[in-house]
């Protein structure tokens, strides 16, 4: 039942995987990776509450999974977003003890460290946001992939109207990446920023 589950899942077939995933744990309580589909379904839907339980369920009996802990942080901070600004200031400590919790645990989890740049550039320095502490995540970045230190440092010059700093570190990125992230991040710099048509086309040649 659990693969045909999951098989389901992969074919984002949700609704039906779901049932199934809660039918496979009235029969294997506490099976972890039926949990984190559930967890990812909810999320999915935008239900946040839900996806928060399944994973806190999990980084309570898991608490050394650096996953876990990423994605908690990230179902809070989806909620955070979702709720007003009062009760989103309420749960930042949370969202940051989670991402901060994922990194310690694993050196070279990216998505923790990506999660980390966002939420110091984005909140208020008054609640705890700092360029200073982003740009730490973001050199740690660099040091495990290259693609993502530079997209992240680009990310950062980006907020703060850096442009000619952001140019320098997305062109870094997309030569190395020649991805459609890199090329995305570098083309919109290029057309909505810098109001350079003429870079912009030249790329997309």
């Amino acid at each position: 039942m659990f693969e045909k589950a999951e098989k389901l899942f992969k074919e984002k077939k949700y609704t039906e995987a779901k049932g199934l995933f809660e039918t496979y744990l009235k029969s294997v309580p506490n099976h972890q990776k039926s949990i984190e589909y559930l967890g990812d379904i909810a999320g999915s839907s935008k239900m946040w509450d839900v996806a928060i339980e399944h994973y806190k369920k999990l980084k309570i009996s898991n608490p050394n999974s650096a996953n876990y802990w990423f994605k908690y942080g990230g179902a809070m901070g989806m909620k955070a977003k979702s709720v007003n600004k009062f009760k989103a200031v309420g749960m930042i400590d949370d969202i940051e003890t989670a991402f901060l919790k994922a990194a310690s645990l694993d050196k070279k989890h990216i998505e923790t460290r990506w999660a980390l740049v966002i939420l110091y550039i984005e909140l208020p320095g008054i609640i705890g946001g700092s360029e200073k502490k982003a740009a730490k995540y973001a050199d740690e970045l660099l040091a495990i992939s290259k693609v993502d230190g530079y997209l992240a440092k680009g990310y950062i010059d980006v907020y703060y109207k850096r442009y000619k700093d952001a140019e320098v570190n997305l062109l870094k990125a997309h030569q190395i990446g020649k991805s459609a992230t890199t090329y995305a991040k570098l083309y919109d710099l290029y057309l909505n920023k810098l109001k350079d048509k003429t870079k912009a086309l030249n790329l997309k040649k």
